[in-house]
């Protein structure tokens, strides 16, 4: 239901704005103060507006979740007379609460935390979890693990995967906070809209890394020694979209450290089995190029903006020649992933599951996705985690079938970090 309009004697705002001055100033972003309210005035004419005697007035309604914001969703006003001779000019975008999925059935004042989150947008947990997911599989599958131990270990993953894919978003829009504004698609997003203090953001996301570690200290001890550093990573991917085009291969160093989780996850120590160590950094290589193939198409939905704001990346730096690129590294995913299973000693029941569903859903989404397309790439980045993560998983579960075996489970699960760190309190002398 559209906001009410407040009456201007009410809310005591009117901002006067001369029509041949906003004609000739075509200012890209201009920030006005009126009476203590901030105002965005952007290219076009504002909405909600009516012109009298040479003069353009601004309606204003109540923001959420305070102050005063422009109005959302109300009926533009008839304007006596056009701003020019010209078709008019599309206002700019003005946000609206959710009214439909999770984020509408939440507080008001928790809205923009859960924006900053992408809890509205789980792609990028998918994307984050299903390395791990791969990893766990294989470990399953190497070392005989029951059912159970392997489903609680992937369970812990995906909560795990939704928490800090939360803390990175957070991470990176306070690196992009003076240039999201700037950009079409992330204009809205909490911080560059003022609906969150870069403070608050900050406190956030030292409550996610708090809820982080917590969980992490359910595994092993030996994870946290795997998973701690992908903390740099992760802090550090916004400042490479500042000095490389190839921002991405970052990206999926960050994205696919859970490759190397799963592993000692289920007690199998990385260094001292090379056979496991090999095959993981297959597997870990292998998900870096999926994640710079994905995020590539991603990054073509912003392609004009991050050109003008100064923001490169991979879609950037080869525009032209896109498709070729994404075939190479689907032929690059595809063969690593062959070559972690074939380290492990995998079946061919692995070999032809995983690799033919990689080849045949890469090969589908890069013939048909349509890159000048802002909502067809958005569609295939969305749903090609399923097509290309869902293929790989259920070809790793037949291998695990398939070998059987597992009540003869070669290596006992590990206790968790924070069970041990129990004990030994418990196990220090007294008095």
């Amino acid at each position: 239901m559209p906001a009410p309009l407040l009456s201007l004697p009410t809310c005591k705002a009117r901002l006067a704005v001369n029509v041949a001055a906003w004609q000739q100033r075509s200012l890209r972003h201009q920030w006005s103060r009126y009476r203590g309210l901030q105002l965005q005035i952007r290219n076009g004419s504002p909405p909600d507006v009516t012109l009298s005697r040479g003069t353009c007035v601004w309606s204003l309604t109540k923001s959420w979740p305070r102050g005063l914001e422009l109005s959302r969703g109300l009926h533009h006003t008839r304007r006596s007379t056009p701003l020019n001779n010209s078709a008019p000019v599309n206002s700019p975008p003005v946000y609206q609460m959710p009214t439909t999925g999770f984020l509408s059935y939440l507080p008001n004042s928790w809205v923009p935390y859960a924006e900053l989150a992408r809890l509205d947008k789980p792609a990028g947990t998918y994307y984050l979890f299903f390395p791990c997911l791969f990893s766990t599989l294989m470990a399953a599958s190497y070392t005989h693990a029951p059912p159970l131990a392997a489903l609680e270990t992937s369970l812990l993953f995906f909560i795990g995967a939704l928490i800090m894919r939360g803390a990175g978003c957070t991470i990176n829009d306070l690196w992009d906070r003076n240039l999201d504004p700037h950009v079409a698609r992330t204009r809205l997003r909490p911080l560059a809209r003022g609906a969150v203090t870069p403070f608050n953001a900050l406190t956030f996301t030292g409550f996610q890394l708090f809820a982080g570690l917590g969980l992490l200290l359910q595994f092993p001890t030996s994870c946290l020694y795997y998973g701690v550093p992908s903390l740099l990573l992760v802090a550090t991917y916004p400042l490479a979209k500042r000095v490389t085009h190839y921002p991405q291969f970052v990206l999926g160093l960050a994205f696919s450290w859970g490759a190397f989780m799963g592993f000692p996850a289920l007690g199998v120590d990385l260094l001292s089995d090379p056979t496991a160590a090999k095959a993981v950094m297959a597997l870990y290589s292998s998900c870096v190029s999926w994640t710079v193939l994905y995020d590539m198409i991603y990054a073509h939905m912003d392609l004009k903006d991050d050109a003008k704001v100064g923001i490169k990346s991979i879609a950037l730096r080869h525009e032209k020649e896109t498709k070729a690129v994404l075939s190479g590294l689907a032929v690059v995913q595809t063969g690593l992933l062959a070559t972690a299973g074939w380290m492990m000693s995998a079946g061919p029941v692995f070999i032809i599951s995983t690799t033919a569903s990689t080849a045949a859903t890469l090969g589908l989404m890069i013939w048909k996705v349509r890159l000048k397309e802002v909502s067809n790439c958005w569609w295939w980045f969305k749903y090609g985690a399923w097509f290309t993560g869902g293929g790989i998983s259920l070809g790793m579960i037949a291998e695990y079938v398939a070998q059987g075996n597992y009540e003869n489970c070669e290596i006992e699960p590990p206790q968790s970090a924070w069970k041990e760190l129990v004990l030994g309190y418990r196990s220090l002398p007294s008095g």
